[in-house]
């Protein structure tokens, strides 16, 4: 497949004056004929919005689930996960640019085909596949394919998202998924607008949607990048959004930033601010909320919210002790855990399998 072959997309609409609007994201970029949205992977040919990435990846790798991440969706079970290229926020403080940033689409991988993706996942005993490294909203025919794919296998599927979708392409998408973990950037619409060129109130909209009109396992996602987002103030809030709009069950994770892309001045996040920021939401009545990219056996561990009791010991990304019942219970009071377990944890542990594309077309 060439590097800009192009495939059809679904929404989009063209406008009086000849030109068409692309209703993917809240961006609705218009757009000439020949010109790309600020996604870069979309773009109009031929009087329609076309996607250039289609069957197209950045790479492909072999995770544990708890990475993407996803501390109660099948714990301990193998995902593989895959992107392709471009991204539709510009976030000044991006962890993965070269691939999100990139402009060259003939770096990305030679064809990978849905079923051949499928195939793999299967193969390799994934539990299931991950759209992740850039933003699948913007690769949304080619996640949603895959995803049909992966679902006749038994294969389920995770979006890593920031949320930034329009409602129209938000059905469809989430449709498709069965997990997913959404980047909760910061809690002001002026952290968006500085550094992410958008908006906080449709990623809130969609938080609700999954957590209210689907059957999608949720969690979220807070990079905490100091100065900017890391107040008591601002944690609390979002905290209560939390708790008040999608419930105390839908875990929270607090990552550390590294100095990258455009945001080398920024320290990295001290240890002891991610602490402060899980203690801060379980204060405020989240159940279950971590600590990420750092190593902290406590906060990267699971307990019942009703008597304490460890249920789920994590060592970066391999687990140790297991107090869950069959039914997903303490087996200590057995209160309920929300998410989505098994009877026993899965047993991949921290590995990173990288695979090459050759294994998709095999697969196939």
């Amino acid at each position: 497949m060439s590097a800009t072959a192009a495939h059809p997309t679904e929404f989009w609409h063209r406008l009086d004056d000849g030109r068409v609007q692309c209703d993917v994201c809240p961006r609705a970029c218009v757009l000439k004929e020949g010109q790309r949205g600020l996604c870069f992977v979309r773009g109009c040919e031929d009087g329609a919005v076309v996607l250039y990435t289609y069957g197209r990846s950045s790479g492909f790798c072999i995770d544990p689930i708890e990475k993407k991440p996803l501390n109660h969706f099948l714990p301990g079970t193998p995902v593989l996960s895959f992107g392709t290229a471009g991204c539709n926020l510009t976030c000044r403080f991006c962890q993965n640019w070269d691939m999100s940033k990139s402009r060259q689409m003939d770096t990305l991988a030679a064809e990978a085909s849905p079923k051949g993706i499928a195939q793999a996942a299967a193969t390799h005993g994934c539990r299931s596949v991950a759209y992740t490294y850039n933003d699948p909203v913007i690769f949304l025919e080619y996640a949603c394919d895959t995803a049909e794919a992966c679902r006749a296998l038994g294969i389920r599927n995770v979006a890593v998202t920031a949320g930034y979708v329009s409602p129209g392409a938000r059905e469809k998408f989430f449709s498709c998924m069965d997990a997913a973990n959404i980047d909760l950037k910061a809690f002001t619409d002026d952290f968006y607008k500085k550094l992410c060129s958008a908006h906080l109130d449709p990623v809130l909209e969609t938080i609700e949607y999954v957590h209210k009109e689907t059957n999608v396992w949720l969690e979220l996602t807070t990079l905490i990048i100091p100065g900017h987002n890391d107040s008591d103030a601002e944690l609390a809030r979002m905290a209560d959004w939390v708790v008040e709009h999608v419930g105390p069950d839908v875990p929270m994770h607090f990552s550390a930033f590294h100095p990258d892309y455009r945001m080398q001045d920024v320290p990295a996040t001290p240890a002891a601010t991610l602490t402060r920021a899980r203690r801060i939401a379980m204060d405020h009545g989240v159940r279950y909320a971590y600590t990420g990219n750092v190593h902290d056996g406590a906060g990267g561990s699971t307990y019942c919210h009703a008597c304490g009791e460890l249920l789920i010991e994590r060592d970066w990304y391999r687990l140790g002790h297991w107090g869950l019942t069959a039914d997903g219970c303490c087996s200590h009071c057995g209160t309920p855990c929300a998410g989505v377990f098994e009877a026993e944890p899965g047993h991949w542990g921290s590995r990173r399998l990288p695979l090459a594309p050759s294994a998709m077309a095999e697969a196939a």
